[in-house]
């Protein structure tokens, strides 16, 4: 949360510490959305049922956007009295900056009502998606002792016994990457990607998909099809060793960001900051699963959704390398 903070606000958003209500608060409203937003209405279906039976969901997600309102518009004001109180305009570069420098040009079709509506997509994107995901790559890991090791050798041959991961350091280190791959293409964070609308009445394979009609990409089978990939179910990194594929939007087997002009903004980010944070955790630190459990009697279950998520949280516990 504090990686994108930083980046589109220049702070941290919430501190470390267990009663930090502020990061309570926005941990609920996040999840609670991604939650209500995956839940089934039977009005998407059946037009005529209206909003029957979502009243609730609606009198819920309609609060927790009012907390996320306050907060991001405290947020906004925040910044533009300090841009105010400052005589060097060269000091404010961040993505908020950027976006009230838009707000601040002659005749801008950009206001302070968008720039808000836009950092709350922003934030729930990629806070809820990058975590998960960072999760599942831990847990496959310590699922997959050798893969571990293997991926532990690397680290300790790249960067010694007493270095520091750099963000550099995650280009240059194949395994890593491959694992962040192999993690995507099991565990994409959002499975059916983000819904599309049909612009024209198409053809395809056989069916005709109107105009206007909401299409869902399911990334999830894409990415288990066993037609594209030799054992679709079992974590294999190495797959990805001696391979062009990648997640970019080019290769449209494994697409957990989407593809094209609706490709996720955040990918770079993502991707970097996903790498850089496995390296850092796993080059530090020993880790073993918590309550005395074996690695292979970790739950790998998942937990259908908006986004992908372990049924079971990952319970580990560290001890210094």
């Amino acid at each position: 949360m504090n990686i994108v903070s930083n980046t589109f606000i220049s702070k941290d958003f919430v501190g470390y510490h267990d009663n930090d209500e502020k990061f309570k608060v926005f941990k609920d409203v996040i999840f609670g959305l991604t939650e209500e937003s995956s839940r089934l209405s039977l009005g998407d279906f059946f037009p005529l049922l209206g909003s029957f039976g979502s009243r609730g969901a609606r009198a819920r997600t309609k609060d927790r956007f009012a907390k996320l309102y306050a907060v991001f518009d405290g947020a906004i004001e925040e910044k533009i009295r300090s841009r105010d109180s400052k005589t060097d305009s060269s000091d404010c570069n961040d993505v908020l900056d950027s976006l009230l420098d838009l707000v601040n040009e002659e005749k801008s079709e950009l206001n302070r009502h968008d720039v808000l509506h836009l950092l709350i997509d922003l934030f729930i994107a990629a806070i809820d998606t990058t975590s998960s995901t960072l999760e599942w790559a831990m847990a496959e890991l310590m699922h997959n002792p050798t893969k571990l090791h293997k991926f532990r050798e690397e680290l300790q041959q790249s960067l010694g016994k007493n270095g520091e991961v750099e963000e550099s350091h995650v280009s240059k280190l194949p395994y890593l990457n491959a694992i962040v791959k192999e993690a995507l293409r099991l565990h994409p964070p959002a499975p059916m990607l983000i819904p599309h609308k049909g612009n024209d009445d198409v053809e395809l394979g056989g069916f005709t998909v109107p105009k206007n009609a909401q299409i869902l990409i399911n990334a999830w089978f894409i990415g288990r099809d066993p037609d594209i990939w030799a054992n679709p179910n079992s974590f294999e990194p190495e797959r990805f060793l001696d391979s062009e594929i990648d997640f970019k939007g080019k290769h449209f087997e494994l697409i957990p960001f989407g593809s094209g002009r609706r490709i996720c903004p955040g990918l770079p980010l993502a991707s970097r900051s996903l790498g850089f944070m496995l390296a850092s955790l796993l080059y530090h630190f020993n880790w073993k699963v918590a309550n005395g459990m074996n690695p292979e009697d970790i739950d790998m279950s998942f937990s259908y959704g908006l986004t992908s998520h372990k049924a079971q949280p990952l319970l580990l516990v560290p001890t210094k390398v």
